[in-house]
């Protein structure tokens, strides 16, 4: 179920019943082995190959859009529409769940993709490109353990029906668990980089604790789809600071 919801990957079907539910959340970062799989696999594709930077870049900015099939990058661009609006709690959940893609969501969008563009141009010349795989497992364990620990800001919605028959506590230890075996793989293939990309990650999460609680009262799937983005934007900037150190 975490795997059908999550990414574009064809998967079984069932049904979305209390059992059913109970764990499935713990399996959202199984989503973030595939992208950093994907990533590893273009890396290595690029090193045998002489790909250029501005390429390999501009796939590596695509391939967890064709992985998820951009429900994370939706959740962004709905939440930076509602933040850029500066209009009342009440009116930014409803921009949430407005279907229309208003001005403030396609700027931010680009300047999103342009940013991870640029990130991955500079990694890749300086051979770091592996430290982001694990990234997308950690990103995705924070992801998980703030929609359980934090409280819901909408009664109905895709987070809701995954949050609220979950074994929370222990679907919050099992995310904290991730989060630190992710971590170890970071710094364990580059100490300096990988620390800097979990310190920036972890502080991404902090952050949003914060923001989504003042500005929305809470987590919703499009502030959670919006952390992911950031959370991973955050760790590949962390890991470039780390490289040019």
């Amino acid at each position: 179920m975490a795997l059908s919801t999550y990414s574009a990957i064809p998967m079984p079907q069932f049904e979305w019943n209390r059992d059913n539910m109970k764990y499935a959340i713990c399996f959202f970062p199984a989503v973030g082995i595939l992208c950093g799989g994907a990533l590893a696999v273009w890396c290595w594709a690029g090193s045998a190959l002489g790909f250029s930077g501005v390429l390999f870049a501009a796939f590596a900015v695509i391939l967890p859009l064709l992985v998820t099939g951009g429900i994370h990058m939706d959740g962004f661009m709905d939440t930076m529409d509602a933040l850029s609006s500066h209009l009342s709690r009440e009116r930014k959940l409803e921009i949430l769940k407005d279907p229309h893609c208003g001005a403030f969501a396609v700027i931010w969008c680009g300047a999103y993709l342009l940013g991870s563009f640029a990130v991955f141009c500079e990694l890749w010349g300086m051979g770091l490109v592996y430290v982001c795989c694990p990234a997308f497992v950690l990103s995705r364990a924070l992801s998980a353990f703030c929609a359980v620990t934090m409280p819901n800001a909408k009664k109905t919605g895709m987070l809701c029906a995954f949050t609220k028959d979950a074994e929370k506590n222990k679907a919050a230890v099992s995310m904290m668990l991730l989060a630190l075996l992710a971590a170890a793989g970071m710094v364990l293939i580059s100490p300096v980089s990988g620390a800097l990309g979990v310190a920036l990650g972890v502080a991404a999460m902090l952050r949003y604790q914060a923001v989504a609680k003042k500005e929305f009262g809470g987590a919703t799937g499009d502030t959670a789809g919006f952390f992911l983005q950031v959370c991973e934007l955050s760790a590949f900037a962390g890991i470039l600071i780390g490289g040019m150190i």
